[in-house]
């Protein structure tokens, strides 16, 4: 059994996303927008449903992609697809905040 902890809060990534360009672009769906960009949370084994993961465990998104992601718009996905957004996403994200100072690697 996997135990839920309290979730990793940080002003500082919800922040960064604010003006950032969409790092998931779903194609036919992505907005492209850097005004619509929030920081969107992903599934996680100690944290879902009602409850969103830790704050670095969450993707630059527009809110197109967004709603695409959380299920609130239906979308045909292929086999494995959304799981190559997501990644590809996350790694974009995990780059930037490295890139500006956020995230420090020692």
């Amino acid at each position: 059994m996997i135990l839920k902890t309290p979730a990793l809060r940080s002003d500082q990534l919800r922040n960064a996303a604010k003006g950032q360009q969409c790092a998931v672009q779903i194609l036919g769906v992505c907005n492209f927008n850097p005004e619509t960009v929030v920081l969107a949370h992903l599934p996680s084994v100690t944290h879902g449903m009602a409850y969103k993961s830790d704050d670095i465990w969450a993707v630059d998104c527009c809110s197109s992609c967004h709603e695409v992601l959380d299920g609130r718009v239906p979308f045909i996905w292929l086999a494995g697809e959304k799981e190559q957004y997501i990644l590809a996403a996350l790694h974009t994200t995990l780059m930037r905040r490295i890139r500006d100072g956020i995230l420090i690697i020692q």
